[in-house]
């Protein structure tokens, strides 16, 4: 039975943005699954409230609806045990959902000061005018002041990976020799900078920046493939 996944997208419908659609996307890859994507832009919430959410991904198995990236993850380990491992046991399990919330707060959400003002441009009219007025009040200050500064802001964001540099001086993922679902959590963070906006959140010479670059050529270069900025 064909999987379907509800992504977020702008103007460009083979343009996939959301980093929890990311971490779907990665994670499906990694169980040798594929899925027919739906291309889904904010304004769209009828299209998915069957399905009990308003925001995406929403994985669709046959009769069964997944929203949220994480449960989602589960549900793929769970439904398909004998394809390879997200989390690698239960330990791993429970890691990754430290992971997850590391990702959120200091992932997505120590990026999204910095690239925030580059998303309206990617957006249909009606989606351009959701987000600005939607993620200015969420930030409390229109999107061309929260990004102000950003050249120099962005060194605050680089020291707070300093967790993962320690990690990546002994192995090449944060699974181990192999990436798995904790890598594809802070992927989706750095694909969704990668997809939207030209702004350079790492150096080349940061192990972080190497990290990427695997993580990008995985899966016969998916995400490299995707449209995005060369940075």
């Amino acid at each position: 039975m064909t999987l379907k996944l509800f992504e977020l997208v702008g103007a460009d419908p083979a343009r996939p943005f959301s980093p929890y659609c990311w971490r779907t996307r990665m994670a499906l890859a990694h169980k040798g699954l594929t899925a027919e994507t739906i291309p889904w832009c904010f304004t769209e919430k009828q299209a998915i409230a069957p399905h009990q959410s308003d925001k995406v991904p929403v994985l669709l198995d046959g009769e069964t609806s997944v929203a949220d990236s994480w449960q989602i993850a589960k549900y793929l380990e769970d439904t398909y045990p004998e394809r390879p491992s997200l989390f690698g046991g239960e330990g791993g399990r429970a890691m990754g959902r430290m992971i997850n919330g590391w990702g959120d707060v200091a992932i997505v959400g120590g990026i999204a000061p910095l690239i925030v003002a580059d998303i309206p441009d990617l957006l249909k009219p009606e989606d351009s005018v959701y987000f600005h007025q939607s993620r200015e009040a969420r930030f409390g200050k229109p999107l061309q002041e929260v990004v102000a500064g950003r050249d120099t802001s962005v060194e605050g964001f680089r020291r707070a990976l300093d967790p993962m540099r320690l990690t990546l001086k002994t192995q090449a993922y944060l699974g181990g020799d192999s990436p798995n679902y904790a890598d594809y959590i802070v992927f989706g963070g750095f694909q969704w900078a990668r997809v939207v906006s030209p702004f350079k959140l790492l150096a080349e010479n940061d192990p972080v920046h190497a990290w990427r670059e695997r993580l990008l050529d995985a899966f016969d270069g998916m995400a490299r493939k995707s449209p995005g900025y060369d940075v």
